[in-house]
């Protein structure tokens, strides 16, 4: 495991696991840590419009996940239990011993494993447009997206980004299309990665554990995602004591993107309401 590092101090700083992964992360601001983890793709670039603003209040620890970006794969089988305990290895060498943690999408899912995991690392978590067990929708959604990758990664990529932001922004920021295209999954060990990371998000089922789950939570969605549809995240909510859920009008499943405004806010005014 990597040193730790002092709290507020700026940069970049590198974990390696147990099983040998090396994590590129980032910590930014000062104040109560706030851990960030993405979804699917699993980057800490996905936070970049998000990141300033949050440090203003918190200190914000973000990171590469397992071979992804400038991270190694490490060993493990790639499970969502797996990028917990990951997280885990990122809160000990940031030398935090607890954080809210708020995560995107398949971030939400390793996030309600960790608080499984280790509640006690944990001062509130943030569902952003996550789910709580299969559904036939998401089945056949990420079933069919993973037979396109095996075919064509570029359609891969570019179908990826076409459901994730709601069409008329993406029209007006048509860089983040060009760019998904460039940054296709082509070789076959970018495709592994993304082909696992499929298989751990449809096998998380939190169902069973998340009656137990008291920590203070926040789910936040949009009612135009079309990834994870608002249904899922209503269900999500519903099932946790005392959660308070925030549907944003529009912003599609990328709405930390497409709204950051509208996102930094409700995650900063919920984070300061914990005290």
């Amino acid at each position: 495991m990597s040193a730790a590092i002092p709290t507020g101090t700026p940069g970049a700083f590198s974990v390696t696991t147990p099983d040998g992964a090396v994590l590129h992360a980032f910590s930014e601001g000062a104040g109560p840590a706030l851990l960030l983890v993405s979804g699917l793709g699993g980057t800490a670039g996905f936070w970049k419009g998000n990141t300033a603003t949050l440090a203003r209040s918190s200190r914000v620890i973000r990171f590469d996940q397992r071979g992804i970006g400038a991270s190694s794969r490490g060993s493990a089988p790639c499970t969502i239990d797996q990028l917990a305990r990951d997280c885990l290895s990122v809160l000990d060498a940031a030398g935090v011993e607890r954080a809210v943690l708020l995560g995107h999408s398949t971030g939400g899912c390793i996030g309600q494993a960790l608080a499984r995991i280790a509640p006690e690392r944990l001062d509130g978590l943030i569902l952003s447009a996550t789910w709580l067990k299969p559904s036939h929708y998401m089945s056949a959604l990420f079933g069919a997206r993973r037979a396109i990758l095996a075919e064509n990664p570029q359609a891969y990529a570019a179908t990826a980004v076409l459901i994730s932001y709601p069409p008329a922004w993406l029209e007006a920021h048509w860089s983040i299309y060009e760019a998904a295209i460039a940054a296709a999954p082509v070789s076959a060990d970018a495709r592994q990665v993304v082909r696992e990371r499929i298989d751990a998000l449809l096998s998380f089922d939190g169902s069973a554990d998340i009656a137990a789950l008291t920590l203070p939570t926040l789910v936040l969605g949009a009612r135009d995602d079309m990834i994870v549809p608002a249904f899922l995240q209503e269900d999500l909510a519903a099932a946790l004591p005392g959660a308070r859920k925030i549907l944003l009008d529009s912003g599609g499943h990328f709405f930390p993107v497409s709204r950051p405004d509208a996102f930094t806010a409700q995650v900063a005014e919920w984070i300061g309401e914990l005290g």
